[in-house]
C-alpha cells in the first residue's frame, strides 16, 4: 500500500488534494472512511489535542486500523496541531501515522527547533513501535493563522506579518526535513463572517520553491469558495483541511434527530441524520478536491 507521503506527491503531480477531515468519535469516523469507500478516495482523518483527549491516542489508533480493515481502503490517522514537541512525541509513540507539529505562534527560532526535534524523534534509529519511522508523514507550519474552530462572530482580520514568507518557507522545509508544509497564505480556522480570499500567488511561490516530495497544505478550508479551492489545488495545495463544516453538519443534524425523537433514549438510534449531514459534506469536499477515484 502507497504510503501518505506517496499518495501526497502523487496529488501534487496529478493537481487534486487528499481531504483531511477532523473527527470527534466513532460515528463520525465510519461517517468518513463511507464516504472515501464510496468514492474511491484514501480517508485522512485528524484528531487535534482536544478530540484526542476526548477519543484517546491508543483508541483512536485501534479505531483506524480496524476501520481500514472494515472498508479496505488506506485509511491514515493524523495528530492534528499538536502545539507542543510533548504531545507531538506522544502520539508518534502511540501510533498514529501522521503527525503535525504546529509551534507557528512561537517565534521562528523556537518553531525552527522544537519542529526539527520532533523530525528527528520520529526517525530515531530505534523507533519501532507499530511501523517504520519512514512511514511517518510529518508536518511543520509558518505563519500564523488567525481564528477558530467554530463559526467565527466577528471579521477575522489577517495581517501582512501574519502570510509566510517564501523563502522563509524554503529554509524551514530543507532544515526541518519535514514531508509536508503548511503555510499562511489568507486561510484562517473557522467559518469567518466575510470571504475569504487566498493569496494565489502566494501558493504558487512557495510551491516552486519546495521540493516536490514536500506536500503544501492548506488548513482552514471550511468556508473557502470552491474557486479558491481550485486555484489553490492547480497552484499546489495537495492536502486540505476541513473541520468546522463537518461540526455544524453535524451537529445541526444532531439536533434534528433529538427533535425528531424527543422520547428516544437509546443513544445511537440519534445519530442518523448527524451522519448523514456530515456524509454530505465529506462527499462534497471529495468531489471538489478532485479526490474521487484515486485508490
Amino acid at each position: 500500500m502507497a504510503t501518505l507521503n506517496e499518495i501526497l506527491e502523487r496529488a501534487t503531480r496529478e493537481h487534486w488534494a487528499l481531504g483531511h477531515f477532523n473527527t470527534s468519535n466513532l460515528e463520525q469516523m465510519r461517517v468518513i472512511c463511507r464516504a472515501c469507500k464510496e468514492l474511491g478516495s484514501p480517508a485522512m482523518i485528524g484528531t487535534s489535542e482536544g478530540e484526542r483527549d476526548h477519543i484517546g491516542l491508543h483508541e483512536a489508533v485501534a479505531l483506524r486500523a480496524a476501520l481500514a480493515r472494515e472498508f479496505g481502503i488506506p485509511v491514515f490517522l493524523n495528530a492534528d496541531h499538536s502545539k507542543s514537541v510533548e504531545t507531538a512525541k506522544a502520539a508518534i509513540d502511540a501510533g498514529y501515522d501522521s503527525v503535525h507539529i504546529d509551534l507557528s505562534a512561537k517565534p521562528f527560532p523556537e518553531n525552527f527547533a522544537g519542529t526539527r526535534e520532533v523530525v528527528a524523534y520520529a526517525r530515531r534509529d530505534t523507533f519501532n513501535i507499530q511501523h517504520s519511522a519512514l512511514s511517518i508523514s510529518l508536518e511543520g507550519e509558518l505563519g500564523y493563522l488567525r481564528g477558530e474552530s467554530k463559526i467565527e462572530k466577528e471579521k477575522i482580520e489577517i495581517r501582512p506579518e501574519d502570510l509566510t514568507d517564501p523563502e522563509e518557507a524554503k529554509r524551514f522545509v530543507a532544515d526541518t526535513g519535514v514531508d509536508r508544509f503548511a503555510p499562511a497564505v489568507g486561510n484562517s480556522h473557522g467559518i469567518a463572517i466575510d470571504e475569504p480570499a487566498l493569496d494565489i500567488e502566494r501558493i504558487r511561490a512557495i510551491r516552486s520553491l519546495l521540493p516536490a516530495h514536500v506536500a503544501l497544505v492548506l488548513h482552514g478550508g471550511s468556508g473557502i469558495p470552491d474557486d479558491q479551492i481550485r486555484a489553490a489545488i492547480e497552484s499546489g495545495i495537495a492536502n486540505i483541511h476541513i473541520n468546522t463544516e463537518l461540526r455544524v453538519a453535524f451537529v445541526g443534524g444532531l439536533r434534528e434527530g433529538l427533535a425528531a425523537h424527543p422520547d428516544e433514549t437509546t443513544p445511537y438510534k440519534l445519530f442518523p441524520e448527524a451522519e448523514e449531514a456530515m456524509a454530505k459534506v465529506v462527499e462534497e469536499k471529495l468531489k471538489l478536491f478532485g479526490a474521487m477515484n484515486r485508490i
